[in-house]
Order: C-alpha cells, then sequence, then structure tokens
C-alpha cells in the first residue's frame, strides 16, 4: 500500500495549487472520510482538507461501538435499528481488525423503565434484524447467573437478564484506514491542518472556489472543485453562515449534544462483557476494551462553541453515580478515574422535547450557495451515509461526467493487506509476529495482530527489531499523517485513555523518534511535549476540580 504521511501532505498541497477537483470535502471525520472513499471508488477526482487533525472531533470521542441501536426500537425507529444493523454486518466484513463482536448483558430490576417481557420482544426482534450478521443470539440469564458472573453488579431488586451481540470498534482508526483506502486509488488528495476561510461564487451564486489556509505553513491557497460537500458536524451552521456571510444570523439546523465517557483500568473493574444500564432515557455502557473499560455516554443539550468541549465535575459525577448504582460493591471513586473525553453529536434538530428523543437519523441537503451538507446519523452507518451523500451530489454532474462513474463499491475491504479469514487464527499470526521481532512480548504481538491484522507482519518487517511502541510511533508517522505527538498519543495510540500516567513514561522514547524521523531541533521537540502536556491539562481540568 501507498503510504499517507507528511510528504503526502505536501504533495496534497501542491495539487490544491494546480489541479481541479471534482468534489472539494471539507471535514476529515469519519463522514468526510466515507465520502471520499466512495467517490473515489467510483472514479471521481476527490480533494479532503481538514481543520485539525484527521477525526479530531466528533470522530474520537464516540462510545467506540458499531451497534445497532437497541434503545431506538423503543423509539419504534425500526429502519434506523436495520439500517445500522446491516451495516454492522458489513464493517466486520471491511475492517475486521478494527471491527470485534462484543457480548452485552442488560440486567432488568423491578423498578427497571421496561419490563422483562417488553425487553424479550426487543431482544428477538434484534435478533432478527441482525440476519447473519451477529456472532450470537441473545440469551435470558436468572438472578443467580448473573451475580455469579458479574459479583459487583447490584443484586437487590434483580429480576432478569439478557445478552445479547454487538460490537466495538477503533474509531480513530477506522477514519484513518478509511482515508488510506480511498488514498490508495490515486483520486484522492487529503491534508489535515488546512482550514477553508472564504468561498467564492460564479456567476450563479454557487461555490466553485474556497480559500484555505495551510495552518502549518500560514500561507494561503485556492480550491477549485465543481462540487463542495461539507462534513463538519458540529460546525456545520458555523459553515453555513461562513459561506453566506451573515454571522450568527442563519436559522440552525442542528441540535448538537454533549456526550462524555471516562475510563478505568480494567483490573479495577473486571468486567468480562459490556453492561447496559439505563439511567431514566439514557442508556450508559460499561465497555471492556483491552486493558481499559470505557463508561459512557452522557447526552446533554450544548450550546458553546464545539472546539471547546470538554469534560466537566458535573459530567464526571453524574457518571459515577450511574455505576455506583449499578455496580455498588467496585466502589468506584473519582480517583480510580483514568481519564475522561467528550464529544459532540451533530444531530438534526427535529423539534423534539429532550435531546434523549432527537432523532439519529442523517439529513443530506444543499444550500442554495450550492454547497451540499451532512450531519445527524450513526457512526455505525457511515458508508451507507457516505453513499448517500454521493448519489445525491452527482445529481449536480452532466450526464456524460456521469456516465463515466461507477457505482459504489464502497462495501469492499479498507485494507488489502488485512484478510478476514487468516485473522480468524490470531495465535498463529502473533506467534509468526514473534519469529520476526524477538524484543516483543506474547502480548504485546497479540496487541499488534489485533489492532493491525496481517499488516503487523509488513511494518514489522519494514522497521526491524524495534519495541512495540517504536512500532506503533513509526506506522504512524509512515501511514497516518499523523504531524505531532499530541496528535500521537491522543488519536494514533490508545495512550491518554488507557494508562495512569497517559503514556508519558514512553516520552522520552517517543520524542526521540519523532526528532529523528522528521528531522526537528531540541527546541522544537520541547514545542512538541509542551503541546501535549497542555492538551492533557486542558481535557482533565475537572480533576482539579473534584479534588
Amino acid at each position: 500500500m501507498k503510504k499517507f504521511s507528511l510528504k503526502e501532505r505536501d504533495l496534497a498541497i501542491d495539487q490544491f495549487l494546480n489541479e481541479e477537483f471534482d468534489l472539494l470535502i471539507i471535514g476529515g471525520g469519519i463522514n468526510g472520510a466515507g465520502i471520499a472513499r466512495d467517490a473515489c471508488l467510483r472514479g471521481m477526482k476527490v480533494a479532503l482538507i481538514e481543520a485539525g487533525d484527521f477525526s479530531q472531533g466528533t470522530s474520537s470521542k464516540s462510545s467506540k461501538l458499531i451497534h445497532g441501536g437497541i434503545r431506538y426500537l423503543e423509539n419504534a425507529e425500526f429502519g434506523l435499528v436495520n439500517e445500522a444493523l446491516s451495516e454492522r454486518s458489513k464493517l466486520f466484513c471491511m475492517a475486521p481488525h478494527l471491527v470485534y463482536p462484543l457480548r452485552f448483558l442488560i440486567p432488568v430490576y423491578e423498578d427497571s423503565r421496561v419490563t422483562p417481557f417488553k425487553l424479550s420482544l426487543g431482544m428477538w426482534l434484534y435478533d432478527a434484524f441482525s440476519f447473519a450478521g451477529a456472532s450470537e443470539l441473545h440469551e435470558s440469564l436468572d438472578p443467580n447467573e448473573i451475580i455469579c458472573e458479574y459479583p459487583f453488579l447490584k443484586s437487590q431488586g434483580l429480576k432478569k437478564g439478557f445478552r445479547y451481540s454487538d460490537a466495538y470498534m477503533d474509531d480513530d482508526r477506522l477514519v484513518l484506514e478509511t482515508l488510506r483506502s480511498a488514498y490508495q486509488t490515486g483520486l484522492l488528495a487529503a491534508a489535515n491542518y488546512v482550514k477553508a476561510i472564504e468561498f467564492t461564487k460564479n456567476q450563479n451564486g454557487v461555490v466553485d472556489k474556497v480559500k484555505i489556509k495551510d495552518e502549518l505553513s500560514q500561507k494561503e491557497f485556492t480550491i477549485k472543485a465543481t462540487h463542495v460537500v461539507a462534513a463538519v458536524g458540529p460546525w456545520s451552521d458555523q459553515l453555513r453562515a461562513l459561506i453566506d456571510n451573515k454571522g450568527d444570523k442563519i436559522k440552525p439546523m442542528l441540535r448538537p449534544t454533549k456526550g462524555v465517557h471516562i475510563t478505568f483500568e480494567r483490573s479495577r473493574f473486571p468486567l468480562s462483557t459490556a453492561v447496559v444500564m439505563g439511567v431514566q432515557e439514557r442508556i450508559v455502557f460499561a465497555i471492556p476494551r483491552h486493558d481499559m473499560v470505557i463508561v459512557g455516554t452522557t447526552d446533554t443539550d450544548f450550546l458553546g462553541e464545539p472546539s471547546h468541549v470538554v469534560a466537566t465535575k458535573e459530567d464526571i459525577n453524574y457518571l459515577l453515580d450511574v455505576v455506583d448504582q449499578y455496580f455498588p460493591e467496585a466502589k468506584l471513586t473519582a480517583e480510580d478515574i483514568i481519564a475522561s473525553y467528550a464529544g459532540l453529536r451533530p444531530l438534526i434538530d427535529d423539534g423534539a422535547l429532550t435531546e434523549g428523543k432527537t432523532s439519529r437519523e442523517h439529513l443530506i441537503w444543499t444550500e442554495s450557495s450550492g454547497v451540499t451538507f451532512v450531519a445527524g446519523g450513526k457512526y455505525t452507518t457511515y458508508r451507507l451515509i457516505a453513499q448517500d451523500v454521493v448519489d445525491h451530489v452527482i445529481e449536480f454532474f452532466s450526464v456524460s461526467q456521469r456516465a463515466s462513474w461507477q457505482r459504489s463499491q464502497s462495501d469492499r475491504p479498507l485494507n488489502s493487506r488485512v484478510s478476514s479469514d487468516l485473522l480468524q487464527n490470531r495465535v498463529a499470526l502473533a506467534e509468526k509476529l514473534l519469529s520476526q521481532s524477538s524484543l516483543l512480548s506474547l502480548k504485546e504481538a497479540q496487541w499488534l495482530i489485533d489492532r493491525h491484522g496481517q499488516e503487523a507482519l509488513f511494518f514489522v518487517s519494514q522497521y526491524g527489531q524495534r519495541s512495540y511502541m517504536a512500532y506503533e510511533a513509526l506506522y504512524a508517522i509512515d501511514n497516518t499523517m499523523c504531524l505531532s505527538l499530541r496528535d500521537l498519543y491522543f488519536r494514533r495510540m490508545p495512550l491518554v485513555l488507557s494508562r495512569r500516567c497517559h503514556g508519558l513514561d514512553e516520552l522520552t522514547l517517543l520524542a526521540e523518534i519523532w526528532k529523528s524521523s522528521f528531522g526537528l531541533t531540541d527546541k522544537q521537540v520541547e514545542l512538541g511535549i509542551a503541546e501535549l502536556k497542555k492538551q492533557l491539562e486542558i481535557e482533565f481540568q475537572w480533576k482539579n476540580e473534584l479534588t
């Protein structure tokens, strides 16, 4: 596979200056990446810009789940659930190294809002919608069976439990693999840290040029494109105002809601499967993931600047109260929390009375400026959303152009080096990896296979005898357009969320790799380290408030 690094970013900047594109996509989250891949696979020439790092916004702040949305059955959103479960099945085949089956337990208590009978019906319906996509059908458990397997779970008032199948994934890496896949077509020019700052319209009032700013060089350029697509999530209303020069005088399309998660060491909160905790109209998950457990999410309206969203002490206390309600014997406190993260869901404002009732359906629309927007939707259905967007925008092209493009092929595997069949025997792959690198432990080899599939064999062979951390850093530099230590820590490796020290114990090694790979001075490395530590302070300011 071709590299996707700083060099490729420089090439993209040159293309922005000298070429004209069929599509310009603004936004490098999961929807923007999905749209780029779908369009490139059809044969369209695509430019993609992201104002920050790829997946920096909502796309790296999810619950890390690929799921149908069991709670949407209660709102009778059967089409949304069926659609999501169908897409979940496709993603198992498209990205077997990023999407894994996971069992979920729903405990039912005497005061639970949903009765065991109603939930049982929902389980059967969920299985029916899953078709062959579920690794296992649901099962019902009596209280004794539940407490035996989940000894920290509250036993008082426990009536029954249901266990069913869904999946978890690496959200930021799914974005990057989708972009890499699009780049392999030779039709994508993509760059992070490039911001749209001005829009020029032709005589028909349609945007055909976008002035951009390279945040690294501070230089400004103009991109020419036949059609512009905005996949900027919670920044959609801001961008709409910028395009039409209306400041804040624009009718909002969105109802952004804030979602906060916290993480614990799995040794402190030992869960064998995920647990679904029902709180009023919300659902909070406890999700085991390698060495940590993720708990979330909140769901509250947010009216501030999207880039300023962080977890507050109120968010932390709310999630701790939920955990304490369901797992009183675990006796978890704020001191047990490793990390937190917060993001915004770019939901469409449908007039629902509460944020929890607001639909998760996606919406695609084209403004009078000719710019097409997409918002709403679920992570699970990103491939289908992207297909819908490209189906929508090709109607703005001539008949001859449309005839030259293929139908959507976006259900193809993301990574040609990863085979779903071979990944069935992960132990054998890990042992093969160990035979190539004597510096790895068995756990580290298994971890690399779980995260990268068979591609781990390629980059271990490429980089020679290295430590696990060095492999991850070098891979990120060469293949994910990772430009800073901050981005490496927050979005390329699970250091911040899974380690109590947030991976700072590895900083000397990683900083040295950074320095040599990019040819940096000591001063530049120091600035990069300061940037990383400043971001850690911002993300975890609630710790000072609680103590």
